[in-house]
């Protein structure tokens, strides 16, 4: 019987690994098509090193997310809940109350749900830094712009 030899993987951890910075303007970009993006980004999918048990994940920084859009009549019809912790406090709200309230809690939301509810969960939350405006305080790290 004839064996084919089998190609060994590196094993990727956290010190051996480099992590990006890049940054995305949200100005007139799909909320959902964006957020895929994005959350691909943070879980790291977009490298060859990719390890599902490994944080791989690059950080990701957003700008302009007040100027988010989303199709069809999802301004009025789209509805966030989240509770306060307290007998009958689930609060909601569409997405037009919530961009007045809070412009990036819709692009981190949406993020947030598009991550693996694992351990490394709550590492690619910590690489998201989304901003309502142009400005943000990264300018330390070599960004690198994506275009979607």
């Amino acid at each position: 019987m004839k064996t084919t030899p089998s190609v060994k993987k590196q094993d990727y951890h956290e010190g051996v690994l480099q992590k990006e910075w890049y940054l995305v303007d949200a100005a007139d970009q799909t909320l959902g098509r964006i957020a895929t993006e994005i959350a691909m980004i943070l879980q790291g999918k977009h490298k060859p090193t990719y390890t599902p048990h490994v944080d791989t994940g690059d950080y990701v920084v957003v700008i302009n997310a007040a100027q988010i859009k989303v199709s069809g009549a999802k301004t009025k019809n789209k509805i966030y809940y989240h509770h306060t912790g307290f007998p009958g406090g689930i609060k909601q709200a569409n997405f037009e109350e919530l961009m007045a309230k809070k412009p990036t809690a819709a692009i981190e939301k949406a993020v947030k749900g598009m991550l693996p509810k694992n351990q490394l969960y709550r590492e690619g939350i910590k690489k998201l830094k989304v901003y309502a405006g142009a400005e943000h305080p990264h300018h330390s790290h070599p960004l690198t712009p994506l275009e979607f």
